[in-house]
């Protein structure tokens, strides 16, 4: 299969500007305005607001949000994201009873948990995940998707979460190896990301598994199938895959927009190695209309 009939936009031909296909219409309407006065009220945390989702606007409308837990600092300094880096916060014992809360009074039916990385807890978080996604269920009755960090030297904490057994357990491969550590931190490590989806499935084959990779970084369309298939080979059910924005100029740079025609033939590709379920467009993110991808199954 090639890519040589569809465009090519390089980063030095949209200096000035994004590709035309890189413009959204803000939506109108009074759920943004419910969603935002919701998540202050209940003093939590959003990954749309901490990571600049371009979709936020779009699922505040829609009365939907994805909440992100262990407060908004990470101890991973990773090249492409946003969330502030630095002194991290104390736990706040009953956030999961106000993520469920939020997650109750937004009608929510799939509810998406994220974090940043606690490499400083000696859990990495793990506990505070179970309890909230045992919070969530208990106060909702909804799909529970959780999206996590690596656990990387935190032993049992991958079992903990899911022992809480989440519907969908997402972990992000964001790119591929050769980019990973420029990418993700000399911390994160591509064979311990594929170990981690293994093991979800070894633990509970119950559990659909998830991840996604931003492309642009400057992949070669050899690298992304060859991670495609060991994903795969590691048991992955779901995929995403979106387009890389710069969220500001000290962060790593874009080295590629991906038209969506591309992404479309992409994500064909990506179903036929053996994908149940794929997501594939410039604006598609780790969470974005997670409940129709999870119910399409």
């Amino acid at each position: 299969m090639t890519s040589s009939s569809l465009p090519i936009v390089s980063l030095s031909e949209t200096t000035e500007r994004l590709p035309r296909w890189l413009k959204k219409q803000v939506p109108l309407g009074g759920g943004n305005q419910f969603t935002a006065s919701l998540i202050e009220e209940l003093k939590l945390e959003t990954v749309c607001e901490s990571a600049k989702c371009p979709n936020r606007m779009e699922c505040w409308s829609q009365k939907t949000a994805t909440f992100m837990i262990l407060g908004n600092v990470c101890t991973r300094p990773c090249g492409f994201c946003s969330v502030p880096k630095g002194k991290t916060e104390e736990l706040e014992l009953d956030e999961p009873d106000r993520v469920a809360e939020a997650a109750h009074r937004l009608g929510l039916k799939h509810v998406v948990i994220t974090s940043v990385t606690r490499d400083d807890l000696p859990d990495g978080g793990a506990e505070h995940f179970y309890r909230s996604v045992l919070a969530v269920r208990a106060r909702t009755g909804a799909v529970v998707e959780v999206l996590t960090p690596d656990f990387i030297g935190k032993p049992g904490a991958l079992e903990r979460v899911v022992e809480a057994a989440p519907e969908v357990f997402n972990h992000n491969t964001e790119t591929v190896p050769r980019l990973y550590r420029e990418v993700r931190g000399r911390k994160s490590d591509y064979r311990w990301t594929l170990e981690l989806l293994r093991r979800v499935k070894e633990l509970n084959p119950q559990i659909k598994t998830k991840t996604g990779l931003m492309l642009g970084l400057g992949e070669t369309r050899e690298e992304l199938f060859d991670t495609l298939a060991d994903l795969v080979e590691a048991g992955c059910d779901f995929l995403t895959l979106g387009q890389y924005l710069r969220p500001t100029p000290h962060h790593m740079p874009v080295v590629r927009y991906l038209p969506p025609e591309e992404f479309d033939e992409l994500g064909a590709a990506a179903r036929q190695l053996g994908f149940s379920q794929v997501a594939s467009g410039p604006f598609v993110r780790s969470s974005y209309h997670a409940r129709e991808m999870a119910e399409a199954v």
